[in-house]
This record gives structure tokens, C-alpha cells and sequence, in this order.
């Protein structure tokens, strides 16, 4: 009987558990101003020749309160009231520090919020 010779998974590279990536998350209350500020950042990676992964949207944070709309008396006239925040995700695989530098000096329009973590 023939054994035939059996394949062994190839192990993960070290090198690609350990490869740096830069985690941008961007926030902001209104989608076409986020929408502007990605394409943004993602154009300032562009120039630089980075490999970028994304936009992800991620899921939208929706607040919300009812509020009475008169005291005491009329509590089945109320108000509701919510708050939405939209929120993107992008990743630069092996950033170098030219990319680094361009995204810290890049200038994004009021009530956007930028996380910038390493990976």
C-alpha cells in the first residue's frame, strides 16, 4: 500500500502578525461632511503611495431622548428628540513617516473626529 505524502499547512509569517498599521477612526454627526473628510484622507495617503484598507463603515451610534413638552399636567404631549453618529474606519497598511506627517498636518473641517491608533 502507497502512502501518499500528506501537506503541511505552510506556518504564518512572523513578519505579517507584526507589520505596523495606522487605524484611523472617523466620527461625525452629519455623513456628507465624514464622507468629505475620508476622501480627504484617503487621497493625502494616495499621493504617498500607501495601501489602504477601507472606508468601513461602522455601525451608527443613534441617541435618542423624549422630553414632556409642557409640565406636570399634559404628560402625553412629549417630544423625541435623536442624535446620530456616523463613523468610518480606515487602515494604512505599513505607514511610512511621510504619510504619518501629512495626515497629522491635514486640515479637516469642524465636528469631525479623528482617532489615529497604531496597530
Amino acid at each position: 500500500m502507497a502512502t501518499t505524502p500528506t501537506k503541511k499547512a505552510a506556518p504564518k509569517k512572523a513578519a505579517d502578525a507584526a507589520e505596523p498599521k495606522l487605524r484611523i477612526r472617523v466620527r461625525a454627526y452629519e455623513h456628507k461632511i465624514l464622507d468629505l473628510s475620508v476622501k480627504q484622507i484617503m487621497d493625502t495617503a494616495n499621493r504617498f503611495d500607501a495601501k489602504i484598507v477601507g472606508p468601513v463603515p461602522l455601525p451608527t451610534e443613534i441617541k435618542r431622548w423624549t422630553v414632556n413638552r409642557s409640565t406636570f399636567v399634559h404628560k402625553d404631549a412629549r417630544e423625541q428628540f435623536e442624535m446620530r453618529i456616523h463613523k468610518r474606519l480606515i487602515d494604512i497598511l505599513s505607514p511610512n513617516p511621510k504619510v504619518i506627517e501629512a495626515l497629522t498636518n491635514l486640515n479637516l473641517p469642524s465636528g469631525v473626529t479623528i482617532d489615529v491608533k497604531m496597530v
